[in-house]
Protein backbone atom coordinates (compact mmCIF):
# COMPACT_ATOMS: atom_id res chain seq x y z
CA UNK A 1 0.00 0.00 0.00
CA UNK A 2 1.48 3.61 -1.26
CA UNK A 3 2.98 5.50 2.47
CA UNK A 4 1.82 8.73 2.65
CA UNK A 5 4.62 11.53 1.95
CA UNK A 6 5.69 14.20 4.47
CA UNK A 7 3.72 16.98 1.91
CA UNK A 8 0.36 14.28 1.79
CA UNK A 9 0.05 13.60 5.29
CA UNK A 10 -3.39 14.21 6.37
CA UNK A 11 -4.37 15.99 3.26
CA UNK A 12 -7.61 13.94 2.10
CA UNK A 13 -7.72 13.47 -1.89
CA UNK A 14 -10.87 14.03 -3.95
CA UNK A 15 -12.53 10.98 -5.41
CA UNK A 16 -14.39 10.79 -8.15
CA UNK A 17 -14.87 13.76 -10.88
CA UNK A 18 -18.18 15.64 -9.20
CA UNK A 19 -18.53 17.63 -6.26
CA UNK A 20 -22.13 16.51 -5.90
CA UNK A 21 -20.70 12.85 -5.01
CA UNK A 22 -17.16 12.33 -4.91
CA UNK A 23 -15.30 10.86 -2.08
CA UNK A 24 -12.33 12.37 -0.29
CA UNK A 25 -9.70 9.99 1.14
CA UNK A 26 -6.34 10.14 2.88
CA UNK A 27 -4.19 7.53 4.45
CA UNK A 28 -6.37 6.97 7.73
CA UNK A 29 -9.49 7.52 6.28
CA UNK A 30 -12.28 7.66 3.56
CA UNK A 31 -14.68 10.11 3.61
CA UNK A 32 -18.04 9.11 2.05
CA UNK A 33 -19.79 12.21 3.09
CA UNK A 34 -20.41 14.59 0.60
CA UNK A 35 -19.57 17.89 1.80
CA UNK A 36 -22.87 20.16 2.21
CA UNK A 37 -23.58 22.65 -0.84
CA UNK A 38 -26.22 25.04 -0.26
CA UNK A 39 -29.35 24.65 -2.79
CA UNK A 40 -30.10 26.83 -5.22
CA UNK A 41 -33.88 26.61 -5.22
CA UNK A 42 -35.86 27.69 -8.37
CA UNK A 43 -39.49 26.98 -8.55
CA UNK A 44 -40.85 27.06 -11.85
CA UNK A 45 -43.94 27.66 -13.63
CA UNK A 46 -44.87 24.69 -15.29
CA UNK A 47 -48.23 22.19 -15.72
CA UNK A 48 -50.02 20.83 -14.65
CA UNK A 49 -48.46 22.52 -11.26
CA UNK A 50 -45.51 24.43 -10.34
CA UNK A 51 -42.46 22.36 -9.22
CA UNK A 52 -39.71 23.43 -6.68
CA UNK A 53 -36.11 22.52 -8.12
CA UNK A 54 -32.95 22.45 -6.72
CA UNK A 55 -30.22 23.79 -9.13
CA UNK A 56 -27.26 21.98 -7.39
CA UNK A 57 -29.14 18.42 -8.76
CA UNK A 58 -30.83 19.24 -12.05
CA UNK A 59 -29.26 18.87 -15.75
CA UNK A 60 -30.42 19.58 -18.96
CA UNK A 61 -30.35 17.58 -22.05
CA UNK A 62 -30.29 18.92 -25.30
CA UNK A 63 -31.32 15.76 -27.63
CA UNK A 64 -30.55 15.61 -31.57
CA UNK A 65 -29.78 19.19 -32.52
CA UNK A 66 -27.75 17.48 -34.96
CA UNK A 67 -26.82 18.83 -38.94
CA UNK A 68 -28.58 15.55 -40.03
CA UNK A 69 -31.68 16.85 -38.69
CA UNK A 70 -31.57 20.24 -38.36
CA UNK A 71 -29.33 21.54 -41.69
CA UNK A 72 -29.23 22.16 -44.97
CA UNK A 73 -27.90 19.16 -46.96
CA UNK A 74 -28.31 17.02 -43.83
CA UNK A 75 -30.42 13.70 -43.98
CA UNK A 76 -33.57 14.99 -43.31
CA UNK A 77 -33.48 17.85 -46.15
CA UNK A 78 -32.10 15.08 -48.24
CA UNK A 79 -35.39 12.89 -47.75
CA UNK A 80 -37.17 15.74 -48.42
CA UNK A 81 -38.09 16.66 -44.56
CA UNK A 82 -39.02 19.93 -43.15
CA UNK A 83 -35.49 20.75 -41.63
CA UNK A 84 -36.10 24.55 -40.50
CA UNK A 85 -39.23 23.47 -38.47
CA UNK A 86 -36.38 21.54 -35.92
CA UNK A 87 -34.10 24.51 -35.78
CA UNK A 88 -36.96 26.36 -33.55
CA UNK A 89 -35.14 25.23 -30.98
CA UNK A 90 -32.04 27.14 -32.02
CA UNK A 91 -32.57 30.72 -30.67
CA UNK A 92 -33.97 30.05 -26.84
CA UNK A 93 -31.62 27.70 -26.09
CA UNK A 94 -29.03 30.65 -27.13
CA UNK A 95 -30.86 32.31 -24.63
CA UNK A 96 -31.38 29.64 -21.86
CA UNK A 97 -27.99 27.88 -21.72
CA UNK A 98 -25.71 30.65 -20.72
CA UNK A 99 -28.02 31.15 -18.02
CA UNK A 100 -27.72 27.50 -16.95
CA UNK A 101 -23.93 27.36 -17.13
CA UNK A 102 -23.97 30.45 -14.90
CA UNK A 103 -25.61 28.27 -12.12
CA UNK A 104 -23.21 25.43 -12.72
CA UNK A 105 -26.69 23.37 -14.04
CA UNK A 106 -24.45 20.68 -16.22
CA UNK A 107 -25.30 21.03 -20.07
CA UNK A 108 -25.33 17.29 -21.51
CA UNK A 109 -25.93 16.75 -25.19
CA UNK A 110 -26.98 13.58 -26.16
CA UNK A 111 -26.80 12.79 -29.96
CA UNK A 112 -26.69 10.01 -32.77
CA UNK A 113 -22.82 9.21 -32.76
CA UNK A 114 -23.08 5.20 -34.72
CA UNK A 115 -19.73 3.43 -34.70
CA UNK A 116 -18.63 3.43 -38.21
CA UNK A 117 -18.93 -0.16 -38.41
CA UNK A 118 -23.04 -0.43 -36.99
CA UNK A 119 -22.33 -3.35 -35.50
CA UNK A 120 -24.32 -2.60 -32.24
CA UNK A 121 -26.97 -1.09 -34.84
CA UNK A 122 -29.83 -4.15 -34.75
CA UNK A 123 -31.99 -4.16 -38.56
CA UNK A 124 -34.95 -2.00 -36.86
CA UNK A 125 -32.64 1.14 -36.31
CA UNK A 126 -31.57 0.57 -40.01
CA UNK A 127 -34.95 0.03 -41.28
CA UNK A 128 -36.10 3.48 -39.16
CA UNK A 129 -33.61 5.27 -41.69
CA UNK A 130 -34.33 3.52 -45.28
CA UNK A 131 -38.01 1.74 -44.40
CA UNK A 132 -38.32 0.72 -47.81
CA UNK A 133 -34.82 -0.72 -48.02
CA UNK A 134 -33.72 2.05 -51.40
CA UNK A 135 -32.18 5.38 -50.47
CA UNK A 136 -29.32 6.36 -48.01
CA UNK A 137 -29.60 5.08 -44.58
CA UNK A 138 -27.60 4.59 -41.47
CA UNK A 139 -23.94 5.35 -41.90
CA UNK A 140 -23.98 6.01 -45.74
CA UNK A 141 -22.55 9.04 -47.72
CA UNK A 142 -24.91 12.11 -48.39
CA UNK A 143 -24.34 13.88 -52.13
CA UNK A 144 -22.52 16.53 -52.51
CA UNK A 145 -20.29 16.20 -49.21
CA UNK A 146 -20.31 12.79 -48.78
CA UNK A 147 -21.24 12.89 -44.96
CA UNK A 148 -21.60 9.85 -43.40
CA UNK A 149 -25.50 10.05 -41.77
CA UNK A 150 -25.35 10.22 -38.08
CA UNK A 151 -21.73 8.31 -38.13
CA UNK A 152 -19.36 9.88 -35.09
CA UNK A 153 -17.42 12.46 -35.83
CA UNK A 154 -19.00 12.99 -39.49
CA UNK A 155 -20.57 16.53 -40.27
CA UNK A 156 -23.93 14.89 -40.51
CA UNK A 157 -23.90 14.04 -36.48
CA UNK A 158 -22.27 16.97 -35.52
CA UNK A 159 -24.28 19.61 -33.31
CA UNK A 160 -25.14 22.65 -35.41
CA UNK A 161 -23.10 25.62 -35.35
CA UNK A 162 -25.40 27.95 -33.62
CA UNK A 163 -25.49 25.64 -30.44
CA UNK A 164 -21.86 24.41 -30.78
CA UNK A 165 -21.05 22.80 -26.90
CA UNK A 166 -18.58 24.99 -24.64
CA UNK A 167 -16.08 23.64 -22.90
CA UNK A 168 -17.13 21.70 -19.63
CA UNK A 169 -20.20 20.17 -21.28
CA UNK A 170 -20.84 16.49 -21.32
CA UNK A 171 -21.46 15.11 -24.86
CA UNK A 172 -23.04 11.15 -25.12
CA UNK A 173 -23.39 9.37 -28.16
CA UNK A 174 -26.74 7.39 -28.13
CA UNK A 175 -27.52 4.15 -30.68
CA UNK A 176 -31.50 4.33 -30.36
CA UNK A 177 -34.30 6.72 -29.91
CA UNK A 178 -33.82 6.79 -26.16
CA UNK A 179 -30.95 8.40 -24.97
CA UNK A 180 -30.23 5.37 -21.99
CA UNK A 181 -30.44 2.67 -24.03
CA UNK A 182 -26.83 1.19 -24.23
CA UNK A 183 -25.03 4.51 -22.95
CA UNK A 184 -23.53 5.81 -19.75
CA UNK A 185 -26.15 8.52 -19.68
CA UNK A 186 -27.65 7.56 -16.61
CA UNK A 187 -24.45 6.55 -15.27
CA UNK A 188 -23.06 10.01 -15.54
CA UNK A 189 -26.62 11.85 -14.03
CA UNK A 190 -26.11 9.47 -11.17
CA UNK A 191 -22.53 10.45 -10.84
CA UNK A 192 -23.65 14.14 -11.04
CA UNK A 193 -25.68 13.47 -8.40
CA UNK A 194 -28.94 14.81 -10.31
CA UNK A 195 -32.37 14.26 -9.67
CA UNK A 196 -34.34 16.57 -11.97
CA UNK A 197 -33.51 16.53 -15.68
CA UNK A 198 -34.67 19.45 -18.17
CA UNK A 199 -35.27 18.07 -21.70
CA UNK A 200 -35.26 19.81 -25.25
CA UNK A 201 -33.79 18.92 -28.45
CA UNK A 202 -35.51 17.14 -31.20
CA UNK A 203 -37.88 15.31 -32.56
CA UNK A 204 -40.05 16.38 -29.71
CA UNK A 205 -42.16 12.96 -30.09
CA UNK A 206 -39.86 10.66 -30.73
CA UNK A 207 -36.04 10.74 -29.15
CA UNK A 208 -36.93 13.76 -26.43
CA UNK A 209 -40.17 11.81 -25.38
CA UNK A 210 -38.48 8.41 -24.97
CA UNK A 211 -35.37 9.31 -23.63
CA UNK A 212 -38.21 11.77 -20.98
CA UNK A 213 -40.01 8.20 -20.29
CA UNK A 214 -37.03 6.32 -19.49
CA UNK A 215 -35.49 8.68 -17.21
CA UNK A 216 -39.07 9.04 -15.38
CA UNK A 217 -39.24 5.08 -15.48
CA UNK A 218 -35.38 5.29 -13.83
CA UNK A 219 -36.71 7.84 -11.54
CA UNK A 220 -35.90 11.16 -11.93
CA UNK A 221 -37.84 14.24 -12.14
CA UNK A 222 -38.62 15.24 -16.00
CA UNK A 223 -39.34 18.52 -16.94
CA UNK A 224 -39.79 19.04 -19.95
CA UNK A 225 -39.35 22.58 -22.27
CA UNK A 226 -41.22 22.99 -24.55
CA UNK A 227 -40.27 25.74 -26.77
CA UNK A 228 -36.61 24.09 -26.70
CA UNK A 229 -37.92 20.88 -28.22
CA UNK A 230 -39.13 20.75 -32.49
CA UNK A 231 -40.45 17.91 -34.36
CA UNK A 232 -41.57 18.08 -38.08
CA UNK A 233 -44.33 15.65 -37.31
CA UNK A 234 -47.82 16.82 -37.37
CA UNK A 235 -49.22 19.01 -34.96
CA UNK A 236 -51.04 16.60 -33.14
CA UNK A 237 -47.70 14.53 -32.09
CA UNK A 238 -46.53 17.31 -30.29
CA UNK A 239 -49.78 18.01 -28.60
CA UNK A 240 -50.03 14.45 -27.60
CA UNK A 241 -46.62 14.38 -26.15
CA UNK A 242 -46.91 17.81 -24.28
CA UNK A 243 -50.41 15.82 -23.00
CA UNK A 244 -48.85 12.68 -21.86
CA UNK A 245 -45.89 14.43 -19.73
CA UNK A 246 -48.07 16.04 -18.31
CA UNK A 247 -50.51 13.53 -17.49
CA UNK A 248 -47.91 10.54 -16.98
CA UNK A 249 -44.03 11.66 -16.77
CA UNK A 250 -43.77 14.92 -15.32
CA UNK A 251 -43.75 18.70 -16.06
CA UNK A 252 -44.18 21.03 -19.23
CA UNK A 253 -42.66 24.51 -19.19
CA UNK A 254 -40.29 27.02 -21.25
CA UNK A 255 -37.18 28.55 -21.66
CA UNK A 256 -38.66 32.21 -20.44
CA UNK A 257 -40.24 30.69 -17.49
CA UNK A 258 -37.01 28.72 -16.45
CA UNK A 259 -34.77 31.80 -16.92
CA UNK A 260 -37.78 34.20 -14.55
CA UNK A 261 -37.30 31.32 -12.07
CA UNK A 262 -33.13 31.75 -11.49
CA UNK A 263 -31.42 33.61 -8.94
CA UNK A 264 -31.21 37.35 -9.73
CA UNK A 265 -27.44 36.98 -11.01
CA UNK A 266 -28.27 34.72 -13.32
CA UNK A 267 -31.52 36.92 -14.93
CA UNK A 268 -28.91 39.84 -15.30
CA UNK A 269 -25.99 37.84 -16.85
CA UNK A 270 -28.59 36.89 -19.69
CA UNK A 271 -30.21 40.83 -20.02
CA UNK A 272 -26.62 41.39 -20.86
Amino acid sequence: MPQPTPETAGVAAPLGTFANTRWHADAQQVDMVVPYREPVIATLASEPQNVRIDLRHTAIIIIDMQNDFCAATGWVDHIGGNFAVDRAPIAPLQRLLPVLRAQQVPVIWVNWGNRPDLANMPANQHHLYKPTGAGIGLGEALPGHGAHVLEKNSWAAAIVDELAPCPGDIQVDKYRISGFWDTPLDSILRNLGIRTILFAGVNTDQCVLHSLTDANFLGYGCVLLEDCCATSSPDFCTQATVWNVKKCFGFVTDSARVIAAMPDDAREKEAK
